[in-house]
């Protein structure tokens, strides 16, 4: 049997905060080489990927539903609205927030949930299911494209950034 808030909340919350530092860097960066937020928020690896700022909109998503839907409560909205660095980290630190609220507690019968996605509705899964095969490579995908877009684009960072300390 899974702890599904140890598989979630501590490793969402790990993940969120190595997202707003290699953001921080991103956004030195861009001041350093005089980009606007506007250039760099719309970078994407290939012209039919999504663009960095939707790259993290998508890792919030992904950690604020996952853990809401495994323990019953509901997740906080998001317009997808972000034109800037500083409204990028704005939108971590109120996922951050939501994760880390979430009691132990909360995920107490989780494997027993069954996840249906609102554009997946005929495709029921199985709460391990969902985190397993769904949730963790989603936003493990988003999180490294958003970190490939930043290091292509000549951001400094490496695999200390993306992983944090140990």
């Amino acid at each position: 049997m899974f702890d599904y808030y140890q598989l979630t909340v501590p490793v969402y919350t790990r993940a969120l905060k190595q997202l707003a530092h290699i953001l921080d860097k991103a956004a030195e960066y861009a001041a350093a080489k005089k980009v606007s937020d506007e250039t760099m928020l719309g970078l994407r690896l290939a012209p039919d990927m999504f663009s960095l700022v939707k790259q993290v909109q998508i890792v919030c998503d992904n950690a604020k539903f996952a853990v809401a839907r495994l323990s019953g409560t509901q997740a906080p909205k998001h317009d997808d609205s972000e034109n800037s660095f500083a409204e990028l980290q704005a939108r971590i630190a109120a996922t951050l927030r939501f994760v880390e609220s979430l009691p132990q507690a909360a995920f107490v019968d989780a494997e027993k949930r069954t996840i249906t996605l609102p554009f997946m509705p005929d495709k029921p899964m199985s709460a391990e299911f969902y985190l397993l095969s769904f949730v963790q490579p989603n936003l493990y995908f988003h999180l490294s494209t958003a970190y490939a877009i930043l290091r292509h684009n000549g951001v400094d960072v490496g695999k200390s950034d993306y992983i944090g300390e140990m």
